[in-house]
């Protein structure tokens, strides 16, 4: 009898580029942009995966439904988090063109918060399928800095599934 083992991984990976102004941003001088390469899938957005997956029902994290939120909180990220968890969370809608998929077995979301825009810390990170009140897809809790007026930043967000 032969052993098979199933094997598969899970990468993510938050991009935050950082622009003084949305001159700066328009000229693509970036002045700090930091990878992340952890997060947390939470319950109801996998339950919200496997539904699209396999039935004909179910909120996409399209380019019409899919908003990136950020927030000021600390609290460690848990199976159980929604939208409720963030502090302070300002939400965004995706960029033209976003999100990406269907090559390279990855998905990648992407949005620009500008000069008036989540003026505060930027601590908690997610996916949402609606501006508010839906399914959050993924929670990351790590401090990136204070965003100020003026500034533009550029948050994006990938899962690679190999």
């Amino acid at each position: 009898m032969i052993k098979l083992k199933d094997k598969g991984t899970f990468k993510k990976r938050w991009t935050i580029e950082r622009f003084a102004s949305q001159a700066d941003f328009e000229k693509g001088n970036c002045y700090k942009k930091s990878v992340v390469n952890h997060n947390l899938l939470v319950n109801d957005g996998m339950n919200e995966l496997w539904t699209l997956v396999c039935a004909a029902t179910g909120i996409r994290f399209d380019n019409t439904n899919a908003y990136l939120i950020t927030g000021t909180g600390s609290g460690a990220a848990a199976a159980g988090d929604t939208e409720g968890t963030f502090t302070a969370g300002v939400a965004k809608g995706m960029e033209a063109g976003y999100p990406t998929y269907g090559t390279s077995q990855k998905a990648t979301w992407r949005a620009l918060f500008g000069a008036g825009d989540a003026n505060q810390a930027w601590a908690e990170f997610g996916v949402m399928n609606a501006s508010t009140g839906e399914q959050l897809l993924n929670r990351l809790v790590s401090a990136q800095g204070t965003k100020t007026a003026g500034q533009v930043w550029q948050l994006t967000f990938t899962i690679t599934l190999s």
